[in-house]
């Protein structure tokens, strides 16, 4: 019996038609940058610092997006109120520990242990906050139809913020100035900020920490046991509810430690200030696969380079004028472009029926 083969639908020809547009929008712009010369001209040194920013922003959003494709791989619920998480440890560990000990010289005499202090606060805070969300708003709608919780948490996003606004203010408070991560390295002729540096060494220290506490831990096992079936889990004698808060207080010590770093490269904390690197992060996540430890922290990278290299590279060739202020479009739009061509993102895998 001959085999028919499947008909072309006009939504399926629209998306090819669609991905052939965007592949020849983003060679057009880029040959025409780097061969025709339009645009503005960069020297290599430029290029490289493009590069070193894109990587330490993108290793602060690899640090929170692990706390999104964390509980979406055990709850399958998006908590937007993650970003609030971030905030909340920065802005009191600012406030109460970091100003303090800069006032009183500490900071200058002891940056290591300064700062090291100033982070383990951040990250206490941060799970704190996530305990209470998690077991006040989170735990009894467990069971209730998934639109109910992802509406809580958008609730809880609002709520920590204007509560920390209450406590704070909603001015803008500034993190000290640590003096010997000010200036520059030289690294093979070029010049590199020390934050950079700090922010990415830290963050790579941190995402692999959390993949052998993940995969190679007893508690590890027991988060990746719940993710795959919580019942089963329970059968087996996991406390099903101490796991899910573990993931819970493990992302969010995240968060408060990409806190911190956040703070070291733009100098300033404000209650608001976990929602672009939060939507940022969530989108990280999804590039990379959500639900995917790996995943998160190489959509987190790549959608730090596309932001700082993309609007040079892709935009300036095609005659758009102020690229750099169209990074968020970039990012924005890689998102959508990755999940046309790959809808699971970038190494995550076909969801069961059960988990999509």
């Amino acid at each position: 019996m001959q085999r028919r083969l499947p008909e072309l639908s006009y939504v399926n020809i629209f998306l090819w038609l669609f991905r052939a547009a965007i592949i020849l929008i983003v060679l057009w712009g880029t040959f025409s940058k780097i061969v025709l010369g339009r645009g503005t001209e960069y020297t290599v040194a430029k290029w490289i610092d493009f590069f070193v920013a894109g990587l330490s922003q993108g290793s602060l959003y690899a640090l929170i997006a692990l706390g999104y494709t964390m509980v979406y791989g055990v709850l399958f619920m998006i908590n937007f109120a993650h970003g609030e998480f971030f905030m909340s440890g920065t802005i009191t560990a600012t406030v109460f520990v970091a100003i303090p000990l800069a006032t009183s010289g500490f900071l200058d005499e002891y940056p290591l242990a300064g700062l090291l202090v100033i982070i383990l606060t951040s990250m206490t805070v941060s799970v704190v906050v996530a305990l209470l969300t998690e077991r006040i708003a989170y735990r009894p709608l467990r069971r209730a139809p998934r639109l109910v919780p992802l509406i809580t948490a958008i609730g809880a996003s609002f709520f920590w913020q204007y509560f920390f606004a209450g406590l704070f203010g909603s001015a803008l408070v500034p993190f000290p100035r640590i003096d010997v991560l000010s200036g520059t390295w030289t690294v093979a002729g070029i010049s590199i900020l020390k934050t950079r540096v700090v922010v990415m060494a830290a963050s790579v220290i941190m995402l692999v920490g959390l993949y052998f506490f993940v995969m190679r831990t007893k508690t590890g096992k027991a988060i990746r046991a719940v993710a795959e079936d919580k019942d089963v889990a329970a059968l087996m004698g996991i406390d099903v509810d101490r796991t899910i808060a573990i993931t819970f207080a493990t992302g969010a010590a995240m968060a408060g430690a990409a806190g911190i770093l956040y703070a070291l490269l733009f100098s300033q904390t404000q209650f608001i200030m976990g929602f672009i690197p939060g939507i940022k992060a969530f989108t990280a996540a999804v590039l990379g696969g959500i639900g995917s430890v790996p995943g998160a922290a190489l959509g987190g990278l790549f959608l730090g380079l596309i932001e700082s290299v993309g609007p040079a590279l892709f935009l300036e060739g095609l005659g758009f004028p102020g690229t750099h202020q169209l990074r968020d479009v970039i990012a924005f739009t890689m998102l959508v472009v990755v999940l046309i061509f790959r809808p699971q993102g970038i190494i995550g895998e076909r969801l069961a029926e059960k988990k999509a």
